[in-house]
């Protein structure tokens, strides 16, 4: 299809808001500032290392997915109504009134657990991993997304997926490899750690994709109410029970907590870098919700895997930047030694990723062609904190909606686009 201005421009939105999101969450945990004083003595400046706390500014991004719901419907109910008045001033039968599904779903609080669970662990991931390494390690989704739709969705799995899948794997060996032995000085334990966490945390959201293509599709329920309760709900059990919890359980935190929270409060008080950061991230999380669907209505699988491919460039090329030229407190080096590894599987990354969204042919394996009449639907690769649906549903969904009013995903935390959100 040909790309106009605007198909551009949200482009440029998605990958732009996507790139801000996991570099803000990254420089967050790379920043020190003065923690709350709760003895009155002088408390030194440490790192701001709260992932649970990064967790609920996610969720909080994601409920504003609720506002975009209400004005559309809003805008719906306008519009309905100019059509019922022109109708009876003319004679004609008005349109039957239409019924909007209930707002509040607890069945969405199953999902929001997934999303909280998936988004946490990925969280502390990167503490112990760069954020180069973090985004492409989050391509793992691919192959538990097509395990679990295979098993859950009775999806068939052609070859061309499994294939894709393999490549992958490979491309996921091949970063792990050159984190581990990047950092195989001292701290090569600690980021085995860290890419198991981020392993297990795209199980959890390939789990989340499974249950809200579930929902979606046999609920009839639009995304933006799916991602803007998830929100909710995550918002209000991290508020009262998660944090609270994490307040009291003994850690390794500056004041023997697990996660101090007021402690992260303070220091974002403490600190302009660190408050502008959070500030970014939020904002981010929105926003990159609101591209990525719009991308989604729009475009194709084709334009969401390029624009995946290039966040995680821009993530790597700016973490680079920024450590040579502006702070080397922040950004990540390039390890002269084990660097071209992560170059490759980055490669390889990014031909199972094409392989599995079927977008390339394997001329010498005539089993993987592509067959167009033996196409099933298949759920589409997920980047940071990102999320998407598939197309038929958005339509069916929101056909009737104005252009400007376009529906949310979130990237990842998960953001499809869940931020990642995710």
């Amino acid at each position: 299809m040909a790309l106009t201005c605007k198909h551009v421009l949200l482009m440029l939105g998605m990958l732009i808001t996507g790139s801000i999101n996991t570099l803000t969450k990254k420089a967050q945990l790379q920043c020190s500032a003065e923690g709350y004083n709760y003895n009155s003595t002088t408390t030194k400046p440490h790192t701001f290392q709260h992932p649970w706390f990064q967790t609920w500014l996610m969720f909080i991004g994601e409920s504003t997915c609720l506002i975009g719901l209400f004005v559309a419907r809003s805008r719906e109910r306008k519009e309905r109504q100019r059509v019922i008045s022109w109708s009876m001033k003319v004679g004609h039968e008005p349109p039957a009134p239409h019924v909007y599904p209930r707002v509040w779903q607890w069945i969405l609080f199953i999902p929001t657990l997934c999303d909280l669970i998936g988004t946490s662990l990925a969280g502390i991931g990167l503490i112990y991993v760069d954020a180069s390494v973090w985004q492409m390690l989050r391509g793992a989704i691919i192959i538990f997304a097509g395990i679990l739709s295979r098993v859950f969705l009775k999806r068939r799995l052609r070859y061309i997926h499994w294939l894709g899948m393999f490549v992958v794997m490979i491309g996921l060996v091949l970063v792990g490899c050159s984190s581990v032995f990047k950092n195989q000085g001292g701290h090569g334990n600690k980021t085995i750690l860290g890419i198991v966490l981020i392993l297990a945390s795209q199980l959890v959201s390939a789990a989340q994709m499974v249950l809200e293509e579930t929902f979606l599709k046999n609920r009839n329920l639009p995304p933006l109410q799916v991602v803007g309760m998830e929100g909710t709900f995550g918002f209000l059990l991290m508020t009262f029970i998660i944090l609270p919890a994490m307040y009291f359980i003994p850690g390794s935190d500056v004041h023997g907590n697990y996660e101090d929270s007021l402690d992260a409060l303070y220091q974002m008080g403490q600190s302009p870098k660190l408050l502008i950061l959070c500030i970014l991230y939020l904002a981010s999380i929105a926003f990159y919700n609101f591209f990525g669907l719009a991308v989604t209505r729009s475009l194709t699988a084709v334009h969401r895997t390029l624009i995946d491919a290039c966040r995680t460039i821009i993530v790597w090329v700016t973490s680079l930047f920024i450590y040579y030229v502006a702070d080397k407190n922040f950004g990540e080096p390039f390890d002269k030694q084990y660097g071209l590894l992560q170059v490759d599987g980055f490669a390889f990354l990014l031909i199972g990723t094409a392989l599995y969204n079927q977008l390339m042919d394997v001329p010498c394996m005539p089993w993987c062609s592509q067959d167009d009449r033996e196409l099933d639907e298949f759920p589409n690769a997920i980047g940071p904190g990102n999320r998407t649906i598939n197309a038929e549903d958005f339509e069916e969904s929101y056909s009737s909606l104005p252009d400007e009013i376009t529906p949310l995903l979130k990237g990842d935390g998960r953001g499809g686009a869940r931020a990642d959100p995710m």
